[in-house]
């Protein structure tokens, strides 16, 4: 395969995750106006409450994750029943992570009134948290079922699932916001129902379509209903699950979860380090990170889509194409991050003005667009070797790495630059560059590690067979050969260590 076919078929998966995404950030900004219109307080308690739940939801994005490799490379392998065993255990994974993020969450809410927040918030916050808490396991449980349908290949059904609860969310936004003048809490209501309907639409989908209702998988649907009335596996209702399959998914996907935070805690942080500096800082610092996600949401797509494929050429153990892929996918992003950060860049002025009046706010924004041109090429490599990571399930390296990059390297170097060298809100954005790029190459660096032991363990394989039919040729006693065989492989072993 050359790497236009390679870019193809990785575009072809990519354009509707990256449509999604782009929907959701509409999505979010929309909410943000709506509610920024109906009052200032409510928009306060709302940006409050919005970032305390962005650190759990990146959390169950990663458990959600864990399905994608898992799920891709039986599908690639033909074993279609242990494809539908794995949506089964991902939903029950996701749906418990949520179920204790919801837990968490409420011993927060209990406590609310001792984060320091101004008294007048209080009663708009306390309902709005109530409401988004509510929605958390139907968001966990659409996670699950979306990274499944993106495993077997289906981009599309999520996407059109997304796309219409971003409108709906929107009208019932406008419904109960203005027209029922519910406020905050009509927006939280909003945000519930459209996240109640969409695990309800892909279960729709995924049962009705034409994806899971090949011969194969109605033959696999028939086996695992027989062998969950003949075994003794856990059961919810009519569902069965394996208790091992569940906790080698969680297994898998805490490692993923605890990257994304660590990725997203990095620029929490910083934002706590910017309201040191100023107000005017910390806004500047919001609409750089609004507007940066627009290059960092093509990266994901094209990296989540890499990943889909690296989980079926692993699959096939076809490592070759494993490591072919990523590089395409890494020219890919690295491609459409230069267009994106030059866009960006050359529009910089009316950009600030669209999301801001204030000329203090604007200027500290362009200051910041060097530091954004800079980290561009560390955030490719960190997003689409870290998807490529998760693909072929080497998720603990990764999360030591960004331990390193983010906690060791950026969180250090933000407050260096910030304080102690006097650079000020620029400061704090120059960390980003060493951070992602630290957290890119060791990405990086393990993949090819990865990809290269896997090489020798397949070389070492073909010297064992053959050396094998040689004895077998040349007539030897089966005890001799078996001396031999030992011998060989430890030999093997030896090889890929």
């Amino acid at each position: 395969m050359n790497f236009s076919a390679r870019t193809k078929g990785i575009l072809v998966l990519a354009y509707p995750i990256i449509i999604a995404q782009l929907g959701s950030i509409m999505q979010g900004w929309a909410d943000t106006i709506m509610v920024g219109q109906y009052g200032t307080s409510e928009l306060s308690a709302a940006g409050f409450v919005n970032n305390v739940f962005n650190l759990f939801i990146y959390f169950l994005l990663g458990i959600s994750y864990a399905t994608t490799p898992v799920a891709g490379a039986c599908y690639s392998q033909g074993n279609h029943l242990k494809v539908l065993q794995t949506l089964r255990n991902s939903n029950v994974v996701n749906l418990f992570a949520s179920l204790l993020v919801v837990g968490l969450l409420f011993v927060l809410y209990l406590h609310i009134d001792k984060l320091g927040q101004p008294e007048e918030l209080l009663p708009l916050m306390k309902p709005y948290f109530l409401v988004l808490l509510a929605s958390l396991p139907f968001l966990a449980l659409y996670n699950s079922m979306k990274q499944f349908s993106d495993a077997l290949g289906d981009t599309q059904t999520p996407m059109w699932v997304m796309i219409g609860s971003n409108v709906l969310n929107l009208l019932l936004n406008y419904l109960f916001i203005f027209m029922l003048d519910k406020g905050l809490v009509g927006a939280g209501v909003a945000t519930l129902i459209a996240r109640a309907l969409m695990p309800v639409c892909m279960y729709v989908a995924l049962l009705k379509g034409r994806l899971l209702n090949t011969p194969a998988f109605l033959e696999a649907k028939i086996l695992l209903e027989a062998n969950a009335q003949l075994d003794s596996k856990p059961h919810l209702g009519r569902f069965s699950f394996c208790g091992q399959g569940v906790f080698s998914l969680f297994c898998l996907g805490i490692p993923i979860s605890i990257q994304l935070c660590l990725e997203a805690g990095s620029f929490n942080v910083c934002a706590i380090f910017m309201g040191w500096i100023g107000s005017s800082a910390l806004a500047a610092h919001q609409v750089m990170c609004t507007v940066s996600t627009l290059g960092f949401m093509v990266y994901y797509g094209i990296g989540a889509a890499a990943a889909i494929r690296i989980a079926h050429y692993r699959g096939r153990n076809d490592w070759r194409e494993v490591y072919k892929t990523a590089q395409a996918a890494f020219l890919m992003s690295l491609g459409a991050g230069v267009v994106i950060t030059a866009s960006i860049c050359l529009a910089g002025v009316p950009i600030a003005s669209i999301f801001t009046t204030s000329d203090q706010v604007a200027a500290l924004f362009l200051s910041f667009l060097p530091c954004f041109a800079c980290y561009q090429l560390g955030d490719c490599l960190q997003t689409v070797y870290a998807n490529a990571l998760r693909a072929i399930e080497d998720v603990k390296s990764m999360m030591l790495y960004a331990f390193v990059a983010y906690c060791l390297i950026s969180f250090p170097l933000a407050y260096v630059f910030a304080f102690p060298v006097g650079l000020g809100a620029v400061g704090i954005w120059w960390s980003f560059p060493f951070g992602l790029t630290a957290a890119g190459m060791s990405f990086s660096f393990s993949s090819g590690r990865t990809y290269h032991a896997a090489c020798r363990r397949r070389m070492a394989l073909l010297v064992f067979l053959d050396r094998r039919h040689t004895f077998h040729k040349l007539g030897l006693k089966w005890k001799n050969a078996d001396v031999c065989f030992v011998s060989m492989r430890v030999f093997c072993y030896l090889c890929t260590q």
